[in-house]
């Protein structure tokens, strides 16, 4: 949780939004796939990793690394995010099919809570007022995209409760990328992370769905933009951003994952925007500028305090 410099902040942060946007561009790109979700699921991570093996061999080994840990240790983080993400995206689809939209994207986008929960009862961190004002401006924010068509019905808890299992696994995914990268650079913790989700997802997608190949070009295509923008794009970036950003306010750009959804389909679905949800987007924003990091000033970091002579 400790403040880092704004030379590092600001890429950071920048990271995360564009990551945020491109993993909220999934639900066009799934909603032109010719095949089922977990299918789809499979296919998004499994084809991202030519391009993510390339990305590590080009990086190389990141100079920032940490080398105290062994070659055995390092990529746990790695491998349990792998297991997170694959189970993030299980139990979304799992909500998809169990319970509304609305309901699925409300209960899926509560990580951010898990994730400042987690922060000040097991890593004792002080969560500021800011960062609590910016949760619930984000999270009414969120409210106000799905609209009206967010409801509970006793019918579909199953489904209900999938879109909350959802958000912990994201924010388990979460933090063990942020752990991972105190190892590993970006490429690499992406490139691991995603070669075990798809190796899980795998798994699911024969015992679910009747057929996993796509039968169309264009659900080829469909399955290769979301490859390369939500996996390599959204999360890549993701790993970038969470090197120095703290975890609190990194877990509440991922609001901005409901607007671009939400922005996407207006542009290309037909699905306008309603002045709720308009307002919605603004109140997003309203709450990640409240919440934002803001770097030391040379007091609190133990500068002494440069004074001028004084003028006569």
């Amino acid at each position: 949780m400790t403040a880092q410099s704004p030379s590092r902040l600001a890429p950071g942060i920048l990271a995360l939004v564009l990551g945020a946007f491109a993993m909220g561009a999934s639900v066009l790109f799934v909603r032109f796939a010719d095949v089922g979700p977990f299918a789809s699921a499979f296919w998004r991570a499994a084809l991202a990793l030519p391009f993510l093996a390339a990305w590590a061999g080009l990086a190389g080994k990141p100079h920032g690394a940490n080398r105290t840990g062994t070659r055995r240790t390092l990529p746990r983080a790695s491998l349990v995010a792998g297991l997170f993400f694959a189970g993030d995206l299980i139990f979304w689809h799992l909500a998809i099919l169990g319970t509304s939209v609305a309901n699925a994207t409300v209960l899926a986008t509560t990580s951010p809570l898990w994730v400042t929960l987690y922060a000040a009862l097991v890593l004792r961190a002080r969560i500021s007022a800011a960062s609590l004002c910016g949760l619930t401006l984000c999270t009414a924010g969120a409210l106000a995209l799905v609209g009206e068509s967010w409801h509970l019905d006793p019918a579909r808890l199953p489904g209900d409760a999938a879109g909350l299992v959802t958000a912990v696994f994201f924010a388990g995914y979460f933090l063990a990328v942020r752990a991972a990268r105190r190892h590993s650079g970006p490429a690499t913790v992406t490139l691991v992370s995603t070669a075990v989700t798809s190796l899980a997802l795998l798994i699911v997608a024969h015992a679910l769905e009747p057929t996993i190949w796509p039968a169309s070009t264009n659900g080829i295509a469909a399955l290769l933009a979301l490859a390369l923008v939500s996996q390599v794009g959204g999360l890549g970036l993701v790993s970038v951003g969470l090197a120095v950003v703290p975890p609190v306010f990194g877990a509440l750009v991922f609001f901005l994952e409901v607007v671009s959804a939400a922005a996407l389909g207006a542009l290309f679905l037909g699905e306008g925007l309603s002045l709720a949800q308009w307002a919605g987007s603004a109140l997003v924003v309203a709450g990640l500028l409240v919440a934002r990091p803001r770097p030391p000033s040379s007091r609190r970091e133990g500068r002494p305090e440069v004074r001028r002579p004084a003028e006569h």
